[in-house]
């Protein structure tokens, strides 16, 4: 199956899913608090797949590489730690009990 065909696939189970959770609203109504939120999960489900459905239809979906961040193997500036304890030896004028 290729892609399309699985968002297409997943795309009618939540066309299921929204008919279903309407027929739930119909009988048990839509002021309780766990229908609210049924009602919100699935369309929360169908805002992620469509978003899912534009992230693969772009031609560079397949091709993204990861940003690499280079890290400098200079050291940092002392000045920057003035202020701060030592991980778990506490403040530089203080002793430990």
């Amino acid at each position: 199956m290729s892609v399309q065909d699985d968002l297409t696939a997943v795309q009618r189970c939540l066309d299921d899913l929204a008919r279903s959770v309407g027929r739930l609203e119909k009988q048990l109504g839509t002021g309780g608090i766990e229908m609210r939120r049924v009602r919100t999960d699935a369309n929360h489900l169908r805002e992620s797949v469509a978003l899912l459905r534009d992230a693969a239809a772009s031609p560079a979906a397949t091709q993204r590489k990861p940003e690499l961040v280079t890290i400098p193997d200079t050291p940092y500036d002392d000045s920057l730690w003035i202020d701060t304890d030592d991980e778990g030896l506490g403040a530089r004028d203080r002793h430990a009990p």
